[in-house]
């Protein structure tokens, strides 16, 4: 296929991921408050079983990777979550067996994401 054409379906489906990732977010806050980030709560966990589904389905072949491929897993779940793929990583080596590569994984994505978000916040800290 077009690498054009792929880079197309990833665009729709990021903008469609990237809005509803809003939408749920604008949801979540009527619905439940502010008092918890519901909203991101929200979008990983659907993220994730969409992420799960689209695997399942590519696997199994009962969709094709184009178009699915780059429109839902990287275009729409790549803007709606990045999470979901960090679970479907974590999830593949686990069932490979190499649990101590999916916790270095988990352990390393998590901290080092959150200390870089840290760093990147204090940077622009005035005083």
């Amino acid at each position: 296929m077009n690498q054009l054409i792929i880079l197309g379906y990833v665009a729709i489906g990021g903008a469609v991921g990237a809005c509803s990732r809003y939408l749920i977010a604008e949801l979540s806050v009527i619905l439940l408050g502010k008092g918890f980030p519901y909203g991101t709560l929200a979008v990983n966990i659907i993220g994730s079983l969409m992420m799960g589904m689209l695997s399942s389905a590519l696997n199994q072949g009962m969709i094709e990777a184009a178009p699915w491929r780059p429109l839902i897993g990287i275009g729409m779940l790549g803007a709606l979550t990045t999470f979901s793929t960090f679970s479907m990583d974590n999830l593949i080596l686990l069932q490979q067996g190499a649990y101590i590569k999916a916790g270095l994984n988990m352990m390393l994505n998590l901290s080092l994401s959150l200390f870089a978000c840290f760093v990147g916040f204090q940077l622009l800290q005035r005083g």
